[in-house]
């Protein structure tokens, strides 16, 4: 990703020393701008796309795996096009937001990205799902049938892993679509809360970021005020994160437990695709 000079605001010091024009990020690799043709088309063309794969696909994948090989596999490859740019559109609303978490118009654009991905991919849900519904060996030998299909077996495979916690298809849908207003608000809330702080430190107000800076800083003095100063703003808004990490937690464990998830930690090892055994090795050794 390339970066672009950007010119410091006014008053906005970072450690008490002037570091000139910061860098932030050129995005229009991705696209030319929050509001170029380019984005809009594709946020277009993901809502219509999706709401079209799900009509031409539903209900129909066990059939293509016995009869038509062929055909299932290039369902997979459509699925992938409408996903791949669908992260496409989010990566890109996600970083214009976290460039300036309190810029209003920016949060706007990307909690309209995040409403907009949600129902689309409210369209993909049953792809997944549907494909782990498929009886192993009809799915063996689809993929022994279909050399398309059969680059995808890796992903495919790690797919069937999470078959023992899927849900029924209307619970999945609805924790997919209340995601929005649920995990995803209050992890902006936290970015957006965070972003909000001011630090004085040494008659110099500062954001989060410089301010924890200073921490490393080489005079022992200018790294306890700043210690100090973090400790009394984080404290003073001790019960806006508390309730966040309370309620993050609590949204945690009704999933887990709906899902039939035993460890706090199972649901990252299968996200990440490690066995929790070669998690546990790790740790030992480094504790050793």
């Amino acid at each position: 990703m390339r970066f672009v000079p950007r010119q410091k605001p006014a008053g906005a010091g970072a450690t008490g020393e002037d570091l000139g024009n910061l860098p932030e990020w050129n995005l229009t690799d991705l696209y030319p701008g929050m509001d170029s043709p380019e984005y809009a088309r594709d946020v277009k063309t993901s809502l219509e796309e999706s709401a079209a794969f799900e009509a031409k696909y539903a209900g129909k994948l066990s059939g293509l795996a016995e009869d038509d090989p062929g055909g299932l596999a290039e369902a997979v490859v459509d699925y992938e096009r409408i996903e791949s740019r669908m992260g496409r559109i989010m990566s890109y609303a996600g970083l214009v937001y976290t460039g300036n978490t309190t810029d209003p118009a920016k949060a706007k654009f990307y909690g309209d990205a995040q409403e907009k991905m949600t129902d689309a991919g409210s369209h993909l849900l049953f792809f997944t799902l549907e494909l782990n519904r498929i009886a192993d060996a009809l799915l063996e030998n689809a993929m022994n049938g279909s050399k398309l299909l059969q680059r995808y077996r890796p992903w495919i495979e790690d797919l069937r892993k999470e078959r023992p916690y899927q849900l029924e298809d209307r619970i999945e849908q609805l924790f997919h679509e209340k995601s929005v207003t649920g995990r995803g608000a209050w992890n902006r809330l936290f970015d957006e809360t965070m972003a909000s702080l001011r630090f004085t430190v040494d008659g110099e107000e500062l954001t989060a970021e410089p301010a924890l800076n200073l921490l490393q800083h080489r005079d022992r003095e200018k790294r306890e005020a700043a210690a100090r100063e973090i400790g009394r703003v984080l404290a003073d808004n001790s019960r806006t994160f508390t309730l966040i990490t309370n309620t993050l937690s609590k949204d945690k464990e009704i999933s887990d437990r709906w899902r039939g998830f035993t460890d706090v930690a199972e649901s990252r090892h299968l996200a990440n695709r490690v066995e929790p055994e070669v998690v546990n090795a790790l740790v030992e050794a480094v504790e050793k």
